[in-house]
């Protein structure tokens, strides 16, 4: 399955779908009328023994729920904008059609699954000023444009998010940011901030962010050092960043729903909302020859496995 309009046009700039089909593969294109669930669904009928996919994360993330419930392994071919996921699978970024050697010895290692009700995540669901900006017209096209609209209000505490997030000390009221994700960021060196060095940890990351009651000048470098730092506990009024790790994650509020952003994915979900990871879930096939194996020093980038778990 492909998104044609990923990142961009990479589909048709790396030549995915000759590519895929000089291995073998039988591609399908996504639609106005077809999603990649859909088609995911449609190859497995057909009697598909590998399901491969070509998008980011949120088109990777349709067809891992289809691979995951079908007990299929799954091909990423990272060719969307971000490829948050396949990047810490330890894939090369720069040229995705490499992705495709899996289709012939690709490596198999099972990794975990972010689940959010009956829906699955591969990488993270936000809510917050990421989630609004999201809903921005044109994000798609000038994402800058849509953080810098949705901005000013969150950082001058005007704009929250409208829940209670349970933490191991106590509930958060009205943060600014809310992130759960598929496996623990990295968040205490700057070069490798955001990143998964595991997908195989059984824990979601949790980070949230609020803004203090005397909010210093800069507000964004005064989170970002706190992130980085890695400071945990909430303290009395659950102020600044609050990191944790854990099998669950719940937001709990008044309101009938809360905008989200799953995988970068815009959707509303009804409150509560109980975020889970299953572990081990999906059955990935990776390259042998990938760059990102090993740890942060083995070259240019995480594995998002251990090496061990490749056997």
């Amino acid at each position: 399955m492909t998104n044609p309009r990923a990142g961009g046009g990479k589909v048709a700039r790396h030549s995915l779908v000759q590519r895929a089909e000089d291995r073998g593969a039988r591609v399908w294109m996504t639609s106005a009328e077809r999603d990649a669930a859909a088609l995911a669904r449609n190859a497995v009928e057909e009697g598909a023994q590998v399901v491969g996919v070509a998008g980011g994360d949120g088109t990777v993330s349709a067809v891992a729920a289809v691979a995951a419930d079908e007990g299929l392994p799954l091909v990423v071919v990272p060719a969307g904008t971000r490829n948050h996921f396949a990047r810490d699978l330890g894939l090369d970024l720069r040229d995705p059609g490499l992705a495709l050697d899996a289709l012939a010895d690709g490596e198999p290692t099972q990794v975990d699954l972010g689940v959010l009700g009956s829906r699955f995540f591969v990488n993270n669901v936000s809510f917050g000023m990421y989630a609004d900006a999201l809903l921005e017209p044109g994000y798609r096209e000038d994402k800058p444009r849509a953080f810098a609209t949705v901005a000013p209000d969150y950082l001058r505490g005007k704009q929250w998010v409208e829940a209670r997030v349970d933490t191991p000390w106590g509930a958060v009221e009205y943060p600014q940011v809310v992130l759960i994700s598929n496996n623990p960021y990295h968040l205490a060196t700057p070069r490798w901030l955001g990143r998964r060095f595991s997908l195989t940890t059984g824990e979601l990351g949790a980070v949230v962010l609020k803004r203090p009651a005397q909010a210093p000048p800069d507000l964004l470098r005064h989170l970002r050092d706190e992130l980085r730092q890695h400071k945990r506990g909430a303290g009395p009024t659950g102020e600044g960043a609050v990191v944790w790790s854990a099998p669950g994650v719940t937001l709990r509020g008044d309101v009938r729903h809360l905008d989200a952003g799953v995988d970068g994915e815009a959707v509303r979900l009804p409150l509560p909302v109980v975020c889970a990871i299953r572990p081990g879930a999906l059955r990935v096939l990776l390259p042998k020859d990938r760059r990102g194996r090993g740890t942060p020093d083995a070259g240019g980038g995480a594995a998002g496995l251990p090496v061990s778990a490749l056997s």
